[in-house]
């Protein structure tokens, strides 16, 4: 493709809301939003469609003018939208459709058959960010994980590029275990979070109160792991060899043993992989 291609979106949530108007302002057209038959799913599309001078339609409405489709449903829904989508496909006369995309970290472009069967070459293109109702995040640096057919590769790239982001080929058997680490990048940092707070309501602050006095010191570790790297930001009882400190951290968590697993399990991980004094009683202290 010599000029940038037309795109259709598959949903409206948070992830095509912000994929939609982010290929809007890149320049690219916007020809379809294409929702679920309910209520709620043709609002939220017709919202979208309007941000970004597109149509709102179903999969037994759409024209499928496009010559990219892009799915930004949930994995769930990937397979059997990719079916409806084919089959409304191979009714329509003058089908322009040559691409389809889908965006699931976890899943693979074989997700896509139905399409790739319909004559589209496909791939999966994941960008490396979270998407959450009422933000709409910079793509620009973002890593895009890519997997799939070659054709389709080289077109997302240049997406990708149009967007500001940075994109990265995926092999298919190192899938599920990029999803793991991007899981672990911002799910389950946010599930630390939480039990950071419930560590701070037993030193008697409010979960609010945790957050504001926990932020300066996040912000600074995550600005020293940037610019230092891990080994050179860490500090604390662990890096001292501190083994007092920890046990008395230990036995008060005894109340709280979610708190204390996460404690024990992070601890341990740090005595794997930062640099620890005292290692061989730490070790034992944890092991307990």
């Amino acid at each position: 493709m010599s000029k940038k291609p037309s795109i259709a979106i598959v949903g409206a949530g948070s992830l095509a809301n912000s994929m939609a108007v982010a290929l809007h302002r890149a320049g690219f057209q916007i020809t379809e939003i294409i929702a679920r038959n309910t209520l709620g799913s043709r609002r939220r599309a017709r919202m979208l469609a309007t941000k970004v001078d597109a149509k709102p339609v179903t999969a037994n409405s759409a024209t499928l003018n496009a010559t990219l489709l892009w799915l930004c449903v949930p994995d769930r829904e990937i397979r059997s939208a990719a079916s409806a989508l084919a089959l409304r496909a191979s009714v329509q006369r003058k089908m322009r459709l040559r691409v389809a995309l889908h965006s699931s970290g976890a899943l693979l472009s074989r997700e896509l058959s139905p399409l790739r069967q319909a004559g589209a070459v496909v791939a999966s293109l994941h960008p490396l960010m979270t998407f959450v109702a009422g933000t709409g995040p910079s793509l620009k640096g973002v890593p895009f994980a890519i997997e799939g057919d070659e054709q389709a590769k080289r077109i997302a790239r240049r997406i990708v590029r149009e967007l500001g982001g940075k994109s990265f080929s995926l092999p298919p058997a190192r899938k599920a275990a990029y999803h793991a680490w991007a899981t672990l990048s911002s799910p389950l940092l946010l599930a630390f979070l939480v039990t950071l707070e419930d560590a701070a309501r037993a030193a008697g602050l409010t979960a609010e109160d945790a957050r504001l006095k926990s932020l300066p010191i996040i912000r600074q570790t995550l600005a020293n792991y940037s610019r230092l790297g891990p080994a050179r930001s860490f500090s604390g009882p662990l890096i001292r060899g501190d083994a007092k400190t920890v046990a008395k951290h230990l036995a008060v968590l005894k109340k709280h043993p979610t708190v204390r697993r996460v404690y024990s399990s992070l601890a341990q991980a740090a005595l794997r992989g930062l640099p620890v004094k005292n290692l061989r009683e730490l070790k034992r202290l944890l092991q307990n």
